[in-house]
């Protein structure tokens, strides 16, 4: 007679499915996500965006751009200069030391 199946090994195998999925465990990447989250929200804000009226930010911030003409190209390329030294290299790092993933 066969015994029933009282394999606990199972459940961790979804626990590690969801955090490989998740990249973490749940509660750090909720806390991640938040302080990201309030960090964009914080940079957003310097730029003039509004969150309860997104669409007219967004619409104001491209006519300032269109309006402030060769300043605004010269505004974006300081601001993108110094958001690519940290941004460039810590994706290259990751690239470099990711886990090799399967196509």
């Amino acid at each position: 007679m066969p015994m029933p199946n009282n394999d606990t090994r199972e459940l961790p195998a979804n626990n590690d499915a969801m955090t490989r999925f998740l990249g973490g465990s749940p509660l750090a990447v909720a806390f991640r996500l938040i302080l990201l989250s309030v960090l964009v929200g914080v940079v957003l804000a310097a730029v003039g965006f509004d969150p309860w009226n997104i669409l007219r930010s967004i619409e104001l911030l491209f006519r300032r751009i269109w309006d402030l003409g060769f300043d605004a190209v010269n505004w974006l390329w300081r601001y993108f200069l110094l958001g690519a030294v940290i941004v460039i290299p810590v994706w290259f790092l990751m690239r470099l030391f990711g886990t090799p993933r399967g196509r």
